[in-house]
């Protein structure tokens, strides 16, 4: 077992939970050094707006990379890591499929939050505790620096959502805040929670920038009792009868490389 009996209730009870030592030292050094590249490449875009939901902010960033596996081996592998497969398996069962991955990093002094949202809202499964987030803080995530907050209990309820004026393409929502939790982790640490939990992160007035990246996961399963066709319609079949390693979705295979691309990556980490 990847998570402890307690971490799998709290997720089944609360919609959340925290594994602080998911990754090794190593790994979230890779991680770090691998969004450096990306960003020194210009792969981030700006989504946050002057509050109109179009023109983007000149004094705000929330930076972002969505999908983020086109442009990362680093990160392609790791959803299909053996420790990562079975934790998820743990909140969700199997078999897994990834729904999608992304990245925002919020830069020192003037990194703006993501705004309050589920994540079913965009996604609509008919049960949003079938799907869960696996939100990796690269660097470490604080109160100071804007880390995750999360709504404990609200896995299972609908909350009516609208366009965020302050991002270019993001919906919000208005939970009850004064029920937030935030998850502070060490770099290499993880939070999961379920599609329905709202969730939001805070601005970053720190002089250090702070990143997190987000991996979706959805049971396949569920999604087969509802008629969909995980082989095309959603992403990666990570486990189970469909799942191929990677080799029907990517060409290759992709299970069991991750220790390499880590090993890789450090290599050629670059001198922070």
């Amino acid at each position: 077992m990847t998570l402890t009996p307690e971490q799998v209730s709290q997720f089944h009870e609360q919609g959340y939970t925290a594994a602080p030592a998911l990754f090794t030292p190593d790994e979230a050094r890779a991680m770090k050094a691998e969004l450096l590249r990306l960003q020194n490449e210009g792969k981030f875009r700006n989504v946050s707006t002057e509050g109109d939901g179009k023109t983007h902010s000149s004094t705000r960033q929330n930076l972002q990379i969505c999908p983020l596996n086109p442009h990362s081996d680093l990160f392609r592998a790791l959803p299909f890591c053996e420790k990562i497969t079975r934790a998820v398996a743990q909140l969700i069962g199997d078999p897994l499929v990834l729904h999608l991955d992304q990245v925002f990093l919020k830069p020192a002094r003037h990194g703006s939050g993501t705004n309050w949202h589920q994540d079913n809202a965009y996604f609509g499964l008919t049960d949003p505790t079938k799907g869960t987030a696996m939100w990796i803080a690269v660097d470490p995530a604080t109160v100071d620096n804007g880390t995750i907050h999360v709504i404990p209990g609200y896995a299972s309820r609908k909350l009516e959502h609208q366009r965020d004026p302050e991002s270019d393409h993001h919906i919000r929502c208005y939970p009850p805040e004064e029920l937030a939790v935030p998850i502070e982790l060490p770099a290499g640490g993880a939070a999961f929670f379920a599609y329905g939990t709202p969730h939001c992160t805070r601005a970053n007035n720190t002089d250090r920038d702070r990143a997190g990246v987000a991996f979706h996961f959805l049971n396949g399963q569920h999604l087969d009792d509802e008629g969909l066709d995980t082989r095309t319609l959603l992403g990666t079949c990570l486990t189970g009868d469909d799942a191929t390693g990677g080799e029907r979705e990517y060409g290759e295979r992709i299970a069991g490389t991750w220790p390499q691309h880590v090993e890789q990556t450090l290599t050629r980490e670059p001198a922070l």
